[in-house]
């Protein structure tokens, strides 16, 4: 089982990248999917997340800005990043709680994508 994570980037202030987290493997369901970034010398915080009925939470820093979906036909969560600021600069982790067996339910992360917003 493997989440791999592509999109992020160079990016001016006020523009907008999208990310994109593709779930690959053996898997009977997939939970709930997120993301989350780390900036440097911070620790890892929730951006947003999605449930499997498609309920959604952001953290409060990107409200309004960042959009989570998912498309579970391809197995993948996206987010929609717009008028991004320097502080959103930061490595973006997917994770997705994935069900591999009856009764089994593990937590997955991503690799992890760069997302630089500088002009």
């Amino acid at each position: 089982v493997q989440l791999q994570a592509s999109g992020g980037g160079l990016v001016q202030p006020g523009g907008s990248l999208r990310l994109s987290c593709a779930v690959s493997g053996s898997i009977l369901s997939i939970k709930v999917m997120g993301w989350y970034r780390q900036a440097p010398g911070k620790q890892r915080e929730l951006v947003a997340s999605v449930g499997s009925g498609a309920s959604t939470n952001y953290a409060d820093s990107v409200k309004g800005r960042f959009t989570i979906s998912r498309d579970n036909a391809k197995n993948t969560v996206y987010l929609q990043m717009n008028n991004l600021t320097p502080e959103d600069t930061a490595v973006y982790f997917c994770n997705a709680g994935l069900q591999t067996a009856p009764l089994w339910v593990q937590n997955y992360w991503g690799q992890g994508t760069l997302v630089t917003v500088s002009s």
